[in-house]
């Protein structure tokens, strides 16, 4: 349930309110905003007298959320979320570039890659320290010396991190990491989620391969309902029957997202095809869509990448594919040509 007060309402009447409201057992999140002050009612709500607060003088209107993520949810959080890590910031018309390698293999490599990609205009960089694959065979990951690595590139280059958790025991080895990555196997590790949602740094959160968009906002609701409210949501491609691509990109549901949530959506079409050819033409797609960002995988040696080679742009297919996307921002949907850096505040 959602309730929004009258401009200049009373303060003692609105604690009073608030009181009255935590009687039936449920919690309240206040949002204060510029013109708007809303208070969103989370729990059962069905025993709250929706007509009895109706009739308030404070009260300007009153209305029941069907959607079981509240928090998540833009009716009680009309404002688009900005996420920031360091300089970097994505949503509410931030746009964010992240770029890296699928795997950490060699501190030169990610150092080079790291250069690479922000004299390209990225903003942060990924690279994965802890690989979840398929195969128990399949390269797993330097784990804590790539997570090393990564910090070490960060310094050389100042650009914030993003690499992904897979388990909570990992949990120490990431409290320098910038952005925590929850990856498409894990959106729906609740017991991780909980955790992540007492952390006070950004969590990008992937759409699992075969889940809806309900999930993934419910997924995103166990992390803000602890009380993080710095998550990023990752349309990375689901599974359907097509063979042709490794994952079917659903480009819609960064539209759908944006009318559901606040919260920024970050798009991969790396993973989503599975081939680097076809990376440029999804990214810019996605970028048409209103996508708040992208994430992209840049490798130095494609060819002999330890992981996910054949969905790697080289550093120079990316600068040429980054200042697509810039160009294309500015001359169509009349924004910035080069990501915003400004100071933190």
């Amino acid at each position: 349930m959602i309730i929004k007060l009258r401009q200049n309402a009373d303060k003692a009447q609105v604690e009073h309110l608030t009181h009255w409201i935590q009687e039936y057992g449920v919690e309240i999140h206040t949002v204060t905003g510029k013109m708007d002050t809303i208070l969103g009612l989370v729990g059962d709500t069905s025993r709250v007298p929706l007509e009895r607060i109706q009739s308030l003088e404070i009260v300007e209107d009153v209305k029941r959320i069907q959607e079981p993520y509240k928090n998540a949810n833009r009716k009680f959080h009309p404002d688009d979320t900005v996420v920031q890590a360091e300089e970097a910031r994505i949503g509410g018309g931030h746009f964010g570039l992240i770029a890296g390698p699928c795997s950490v293999e060699t501190e030169e490599q990610i150092i080079q890659v790291a250069r690479n990609v922000k004299a390209a205009g990225a903003t942060m960089l990924r690279g994965g320290a802890f690989k979840p694959r398929t195969s128990p065979y399949s390269f797993q990951g330097l784990r804590g010396k790539g997570v090393r690595m990564l910090l070490n590139a960060k310094e050389e280059t100042g650009l914030p991190i993003v690499t992904e958790i897979m388990d909570l025991s990992q949990l120490p080895l990431f409290e320098e990491v910038d952005v925590i990555q929850v990856g498409a196997r894990n959106m729906q590790n609740f017991e991780l989620l909980k955790e992540l949602g007492h952390l006070r740094k950004p969590i990008l959160l992937k759409r699992g391969l075969a889940n809806t968009l309900e999930e993934l906002l419910m997924s995103a609701e166990y992390i803000l309902a602890g009380g993080n409210e710095q998550v990023i949501l990752c349309e990375r491609g689901i599974r359907t029957f097509e063979t042709a691509t490794r994952n079917t990109l659903d480009l819609s549901a960064v539209p759908v997202l944006h009318q559901l949530t606040h919260l920024p959506v970050v798009v991969d079409p790396s993973h989503a095809t599975g081939k680097a050819a076809l990376v440029p033409s999804m990214a810019l797609a996605a970028t048409a869509a209103g996508a708040d960002g992208l994430m992209i995988e840049v490798h130095n040696d494609p060819a002999h990448a330890l992981c996910d080679g054949p969905q790697s742009l080289t550093p120079d297919a990316f600068a040429d594919l980054s200042r697509r996307i810039f160009t294309f921002r500015e001359t169509l949907c009349g924004l910035s040509s080069q990501p915003e850096k400004e100071e933190a505040e």
